[in-house]
């Protein structure tokens, strides 16, 4: 199982590195504080057909 402490999600990553200081300076963001966060990210999975055909 992978460390917990030192794992961060590549999304994660990337919000932290890039996309956190390309928000700051396209809003004027004058601190950290006020830039939104990530909490959970969810992605969903359309199962619908599969339920109904139980070969796939």
């Amino acid at each position: 199982m992978l460390d917990q402490a030192t794992y961060t999600p590549r999304l994660k990553q990337q919000y932290k590195d890039t996309i956190r200081a390309a928000l700051m300076e396209e809003f004027g963001y004058k601190n950290a504080m006020q830039l939104p966060r990530l909490d959970k990210i969810v992605l969903n999975m359309g199962i619908g057909e599969a339920v109904k055909d139980t070969k796939k």
